[in-house]
């Protein structure tokens, strides 16, 4: 069905809707000759990053037999704003037991900007980090990566992270944009190649959405896959609640049939499955 919303948009945002999209196919022109170009510096790494954001720990214990099935190791970013329970902390050390890591996404779960803004360097870390990181530290667990909430951040922000030990941070991409339900682009992950890790010892990197609303499909995810393996890089991706069947009530998460797809095809590619913090380690 035609969206026909843009006709009643201001002049001046139809404008500036124009100029981006005029920008964008020219970028995207040159994304998409350089990605005809793939050579494989690092065949012997092709691998798949997977993380998963926020505090679902019931819902992902749910997947182990999902991911002991095809051999995956993924990393869980936390959200920490309160003390671990006993039954959090078992499921933590089981995950890290099966391979997977543990990292760090926030106390609680703010704009980082906006913090570091109010309070500066040391409000941020006192609000965003101290507390989460002394509640994971009490349980036994000390994050070396950390996921970026909402993907909001500054070069002041992550040089407070990393002065704080954090190896490698990770912001998010997404393959489809839309402003006021009307969409700006659309790119096949294939040629985003910012999300796929050249292992160059990069610390701040970018991981694909794969929530139910990415709109991404299993040709676009396969493409990707197999271009991370004839690249000799790895793919990242993340998403945040496991789901059964389609996002209700403000629900935000990934199909699980979705993720099995991704989970199957990987393995069936001989990938490798990284946590987040091995990439820098390579």
């Amino acid at each position: 069905m035609k969206n026909t919303k843009g006709r009643f948009l201001p002049v001046g945002i139809r404008a500036s809707i124009g100029v981006l999209a005029a920008g964008l196919c020219c970028v995207l022109s040159s994304w998409l000759f350089i990605s005809c170009v793939e050579s494989s510096e690092h065949p012997g790494d092709a691998g798949i990053a997977i993380s998963f954001d926020d505090h679902f720990l019931d819902e992902w214990y749910a997947l182990r037999p999902l991911f002991k099935k095809y051999n995956a190791r993924v990393t869980f970013f936390i959200t920490c704003k309160d003390t671990l329970t006993a039954g959090e902390i078992a499921m933590l050390r089981a995950f890290q037991n099966d391979g997977h890591e543990i990292g760090f996404h926030g106390t609680v779960h703010a704009k980082s900007t906006e913090l570091i803004q109010a309070g500066g360097p040391a409000g941020y870390a006192e609000t965003e980090l101290f507390p989460g990181l002394k509640n994971m530290s009490l349980a036994g667990f000390h994050p070396t990566s950390y996921a970026h909430p909402g993907g909001n951040h500054n070069d002041q922000v992550d040089s407070v992270l990393f002065a704080n030990g954090f190896r490698i941070l990770r912001d998010v991409a997404a393959s489809r944009r839309s402003l006021r339900g009307i969409p700006i682009y659309t790119m096949a992950p294939r040629i985003m190649n910012w999300i796929y890790y050249k292992f160059d010892k990069k610390r701040s990197v970018d991981a694909l959405v794969i929530d139910s609303d990415s709109g991404l499909t299993e040709d676009e995810i396969k493409d990707a896959i197999q271009k991370a393996k004839s690249t000799g890089t790895a793919l990242m991706l993340f998403g945040h609640e496991p789901l059964y069947a389609p996002p209700v009530n403000g629900e935000y998460g990934f199909d699980v049939t979705f993720l099995e797809v991704i989970l199957k095809e990987a393995n069936r590619q001989n990938l490798r499955f990284y946590q987040m913090s091995e990439l820098v380690s390579l």
